[in-house]
């Protein structure tokens, strides 16, 4: 006699989010090359079947991983920003938002970093997001400088560069107070004067 193992039912919006966590945790350990549907449908106490049920591949799995990572992100954005309106104000934010949250910022370096193969199945989203990102950016600095856009190449590097030393040692570097630093250098000639 073979005994059936019983699984939990979950309602289908907390399995879907149970899925997009586990997933989020494995990638950022492993890259999605390295992720397994099998580990994942163990994580969640489901099928490999089961698991394609609710997102019909291992593309399909990735990408409700970053519509959800969106999602998330435009509302911690809107908390971390505030009040802040200057470039600076800003990227401040943003870094500190990002201190926070380092498996988030891992799971984007790591997948930022594979989809530069074009074949990657989130090569194109990391390309459009990288050209929202600069065009953000240099819409914030447009009235601060006559090439916004090189200035928000190199803000983006510099953040993305800070994370990924962070992330490798993140006992021994400080990444709000590297960004300081940084940000002193590329904003000394952007920033209005102040009044006196």
């Amino acid at each position: 006699m073979t005994l059936r193992r019983e699984r939990p039912r979950l309602p289908a919006a907390e399995r879907r989010r149970q899925i997009i966590d586990v997933t989020t945790r494995l990638i950022a350990e492993r890259g999605f090359w390295g992720l397994s549907m099998q580990d994942v449908a163990d994580g969640c106490g489901l099928t490999v079947p089961g698991l394609l049920h609710h997102v019909g591949s291992k593309d399909g799995l990735l990408l409700a991983v970053l519509d959800h990572r969106d999602e998330a992100d435009v509302r911690s954005l809107d908390e971390a920003i505030g009040d802040a309106s200057s470039a600076r104000e800003i990227c401040a934010a943003l870094v500190r938002r990002n201190a926070n949250q380092p498996e988030i910022v891992r799971l984007f370096a790591v997948l930022q970093a594979e989809s530069l193969t074009p074949g990657h199945p989130a090569h194109d989203y990391f390309a459009a997001r990288q050209q929202k990102t600069l065009e953000g950016f240099a819409r914030l600095l447009k009235d601060l400088t006559p090439d916004p856009d090189g200035v928000a190449v190199r803000i983006a590097a510099m953040m993305d560069g800070l994370q990924v030393h962070w992330l490798r040692n993140p006992a021994e570097i400080d990444l709000v107070a590297q960004w300081e630093a940084a940000a002193e250098m590329i904003f000394r000639d952007l920033d209005p004067p102040t009044g006196g």
